[in-house]
């Protein structure tokens, strides 16, 4: 049976909520009730909403308990675009240890052993340097900076993750690693980076098979992402890998690209160049299998209708016709306002898609009314695809369309909080970067080498949170950049931890000043994480050729 907590004294009400929130829950001690609690664990909201929860209104029975389950503090990386701050759940835990209310969940069965190991000791490495570096400092520390290993001045909370027991009931626990689990590359620029990239995922990623588990690419920013969606396509494409760019997914669909290759074939069926581009959408919706698309799109009457005298085609050649001619059967029977959703029912569209492509049609037929015809449908679908960002509509489940199997993501590390793939790939983990570091432009810097809004923010911070005198602009500048380099080290564990069996972290010697402009290279010192990593796990540093450089004992 569960364990009976000892009853605590009654905690002063929390300050009341705002009107657009919905009132704190209370739920009765008596039933026994379990809570996975999501606001957010950098907010305000989670004390508010869950302070009533533990005060008991009746005696707690021995074989029932109130659970609540909330976040991982270490994984608070709201406040980098919010007004967010990992304080308040961090005092919350804090009041609930203190009256014996808070257990801790140190085992996580997500990832293999070596991809736990890292992120541990990227965790206690930062926390370190934080403690070194507090005590070097000649400044007296304010009172919540101690040396405690949980001190809300750290980056982290201090904990240390472990693997399942044996008998853990959940599937596949802590799989086992793919290669050495974790990689860590030196390219000599972001173009090697590319290279080293694209050869690990066509290994992971072989053609005959149809189940290559998921595999995403965590950057830090999406002009990253943007470069690394242009070099890796026409790879991706040679491979026959999905490739999913979630950046660009969210400012344009696909669907409007892909019907108006559908409708000109349909249009124009003898074309060519139409019907190649047609093949093409069903070889990329994986509905035939990829084949030599020049060769059936040289002699489209004959790829289309073949006369007896005609060379037997193959099952593939056969399968593709029969699409193409359903198509054309389409395009006869079918009135044109209804076309469009036909088309997309054909390309297996997922919910979303099909959304979209309803979207997409009733926006056509209300421009074209009252003047419907292929001609005009082909025309205003050509000056949507080409002269505008046809935003798609989302039905799906985010989770589901980013880990897809068999597909490459590329992903923010901000947006994959929640999410795990089998393969994880984090290139270019530079200094510039992660931490980063604040920058003022000169046209700022009238009033002095800080920026104004970081300063006020610093400000408001303390008074909201009590302090007895507020920072001068010296001191609140330091807070600022403080709690800037900590968020970020939280967002490279976050980055970290999504990884099941296969870590792949890089760090290139030359790579841009800024990705506005990624063919201006320049020498860039790698993330301070980094190079802790490539000292600590030596038989996890990969040389060019992926030849490992050390034999030190693996870390179990």
């Amino acid at each position: 049976p569960p364990p009976r907590f000892p009853s605590i004294p009654a905690v002063p009400p929390p300050p009341p909520l705002p009107s657009f929130f919905p009132p704190p829950l209370f739920l009765p001690s008596h039933k026994g009730t379990n809570v996975e609690f999501s606001t957010p664990n950098s907010s305000l909201l989670t004390p508010n909403f869950l302070s009533p929860i533990p005060n008991a209104q009746s005696p707690i029975p021995n074989s029932q308990i109130n659970i609540i389950r909330v976040g991982d503090p270490n994984q608070a990386i709201n406040s980098t675009f919010t007004p967010a701050d990992p304080i308040y759940f961090r005092q919350f835990c804090q009041e609930c240890d203190s009256q014996e209310r808070l257990a801790t969940m140190d085992q996580a069965g997500r990832s293999s052993r070596i991809i736990i190991e890292t992120a541990n000791f990227a965790l206690e490495w930062v926390n370190s340097l934080y403690q070194s570096r507090q005590k070097q400092s000649s400044s007296p520390s304010p009172p919540s900076s101690t040396s405690s290993p949980s001190s809300p001045s750290l980056p982290f909370r201090y904990q240390r993750i472990l693997p399942v027991d044996a008998n853990d009931p959940q599937p596949n626990a802590n799989p086992a690693a793919v290669g050495r689990g974790v990689e860590i590359y030196t390219p000599k620029d972001i173009h090697n980076t590319v290279e080293l990239l694209s050869k690990r995922i066509i290994e992971l990623f072989p053609e005959d098979s149809e189940d290559n588990g998921s595999a995403a690419i965590l950057v830090r920013e999406n002009r990253q992402g943007n470069w690394l969606s242009q070099q890796l396509r026409p790879i991706c494409k040679q491979h026959n890998i999905l490739l999913y760019d979630v950046g660009e997914q969210d400012r344009h669909s696909h669907v409007p690209e892909e019907i108006l290759a559908v409708l000109q074939f349909c249009d124009r069926p003898h074309s060519p160049d139409f019907l190649k581009a047609a093949l093409g959408v069903l070889v990329k919706r994986r509905l035939i299998e990829p084949q030599d698309l020049n060769a059936l799109a040289s002699l489209p009457e004959e790829f289309l209708y073949p006369s007896p005298l005609a060379p037997l085609q193959t099952e593939a050649v056969k399968k593709a016709g029969d699409f193409c001619r359903d198509l054309l059967n389409a395009r006869l029977e079918l009135p044109l306002y209804q076309l469009i959703s036909f088309i997309a029912l054909k390309l297996d569209y997922q919910q979303a898609e099909l959304a979209t492509a309803d979207k997409l049609s009733e926006r056509i037929n209300h421009q074209i009314a009252g003047d419907i015809s292929m001609g005009k449908m082909l025309g205003t679908l050509s000056e949507i695809v080409s002269s505008e960002r046809f935003e798609p509509v989302d039905t799906e489940d985010s989770e589901a369309r980013y880990t897809r199997r068999n597909q490459l993501t590329i992903i923010t590390m901000h947006k994959a909080k929640g999410l795990d793939w089998d393969y994880v790939f984090l290139p270019f983990l530079h200094e510039n970067l992660i931490p980063g570091k604040f920058w003022v432009p000169p046209q700022r810097k009238f009033l002095g080498d800080f920026t104004l809004s970081e300063v006020a923010r610093a400000q408001i911070r303390a008074a909201l949170h009590g302090e007895s005198r507020l920072p001068d602009v010296t001191q609140a500048w330091e807070q600022a950049k403080h709690l800037k380099i900590a968020e970020e080290y939280r967002l490279l564990y976050v980055a970290m931890t999504r990884a099941k069996r296969l870590l792949w972290l890089s760090a290139a010697q030359e790579a841009p000043f800024t990705w506005s402009k990624p063919d201006n290279l320049q020498k860039q010192a790698a993330c301070p994480v980094f190079r802790a990593l490539k000292l600590e796990f030596t038989e996890c540093v990969m040389g060019e050729k992926n030849q490992v450089l050390t034999s030190k004992k693996p870390h179990l």
